[in-house]
């Protein structure tokens, strides 16, 4: 059984400051930078063909 006294009822703040805005703007450039890069791949397979 539980002992009663060993129950804390602690409440933790946490606070979340931390903003995604940079980490969204990365995805979108890392993003259209793999988008580029197929359509130059794709557009040099064309044109070899």
């Amino acid at each position: 059984m539980a002992q009663p006294g060993l129950q804390r009822k602690t409440k933790i703040k946490v606070e979340d400051s931390s903003s995604l805005k940079g980490t969204l703007a990365s995805v979108f450039l890392l993003g259209f930078f793999l988008i580029v890069t197929w359509v130059g791949v794709f557009y040099l397979f064309v044109e070899r063909f």
